[in-house]
């Protein structure tokens, strides 16, 4: 599977983790370890002298190789215990402090999570200065969302049943399901991760496509599950998942970068041929209709078709209204 961006990046920080505990670690083992070739390897040496904890002398990553050893020359600067203690942005303040005094007012949150929202946001307040007193001007009411996410976790901490009405994009449809809540995690959205009552398996929904929720009188028992690793993002194809064939232009290459895929492929123009597999290919219609002029689904033909139908609609929908 070719190696995104968002991959090099994963790859290069825990590189650095690696690399602090084993000095002087050979090449060859490195690049075995990571799953890379020794030439990949390489060039991930080259770019991480360019990162470090400043643009100061002695602050930015002093690693070095000789082709058979990797040398770091100032592991200690990074290190936990060592260099000067990072300081909040002005902005990274108010940010923070505007996220905290509107998570503090949703509705169902619990009291002790509630109190202790309320001590830190007062210790941010005192440290921040002047920057708290500008995002004491700036406030965020968290609706349809907020409230779900607030009835997911008193869910799961009481250990109770859920009723939903959700929105799957993919079909277009919406479906009741009961569901027992396992956890809520981030990957870019607001997600719970439960059993589904209805395809009697582990789903995962995404809480602003949440149209209703009714917390139920029912304990909460899903079946023994591990949880799932999202180390590598949401969405991990698998060798058997359907494969699926994208033509984009030079504006649609970032769609390599955002998607985990088997190829991409340079085409004349300065576009890419990518090659992908995905456990529910009806659910790139919208990346077609996203990516407009800039790309098209080559393979599956059904989806294709599916596809070009679906961007008709739309054209109609927008005839009408005018």
């Amino acid at each position: 599977m070719a190696t995104t961006a968002i991959d090099r990046t994963r790859r290069l920080l825990s590189l650095v983790t690696y690399l602090r505990e084993r000095p002087g670690a050979r090449v060859d083992e490195v690049a075995r370890a990571f799953g890379v070739s020794q030439d990949e390897l390489i060039s991930d040496l080259s770019v991480l002298p360019m990162c470090g904890t400043s643009f100061r002398g002695g602050d930015l990553l002093d690693i070095d190789t000789d082709g058979e050893h990797i040398w770091w020359y100032n592991a200690e600067a990074t290190g936990s215990t060592t260099g000067q203690p990072l300081r909040l942005a002005a902005d990274e303040a108010t940010a923070l402090l505007v996220a905290a005094r509107a998570v503090a007012t949703m509705p169902g949150l619990r009291e002790g999570d509630r109190d202790a929202l309320l001590r830190l946001t007062a210790k941010l307040e005192a440290a921040a200065g002047e920057s708290a007193r500008a995002s004491s001007r700036v406030s965020v009411t968290f609706e349809s969302e907020g409230g779900v996410f607030a009835e997911v976790d008193r869910a799961i901490a009481e250990r109770r049943r859920l009723r939903i009405r959700y929105y799957s994009p993919g079909r277009d449809e919406l479906t009741d399901r009961e569901i027992d809540p396992i956890r809520l995690f981030a990957v870019g959205h607001t997600y719970v991760e439960a059993w589904c009552h209805r395809t009697e398996a582990r789903r995962t929904f995404r809480l602003d496509r949440v149209a209703s929720i009714e917390l139920l009188d029912v304990p909460a028992d899903p079946p023994p599950i591990e949880p799932r690793d999202l180390s590598e993002g949401l969405v991990q194809p698998a060798p058997t998942d359907p494969e699926v064939v994208i033509e984009v232009g030079p504006g649609g290459r970032w769609v390599a970068e955002y998607y985990a895929h088997d190829e991409a492929e340079e085409l004349p123009d300065g576009g890419l041929r990518i090659t992908l597999r995905t456990p529910d290919p009806t659910t790139l219609r919208r990346l077609a209709l996203r990516l407009g002029g800039d790309g098209r689904i080559v393979a599956p033909p059904e989806l294709a078709d599916s596809a070009r139908e679906a961007a008709r609609a739309a054209l109609r929908g927008y005839e009408e209204l005018g």
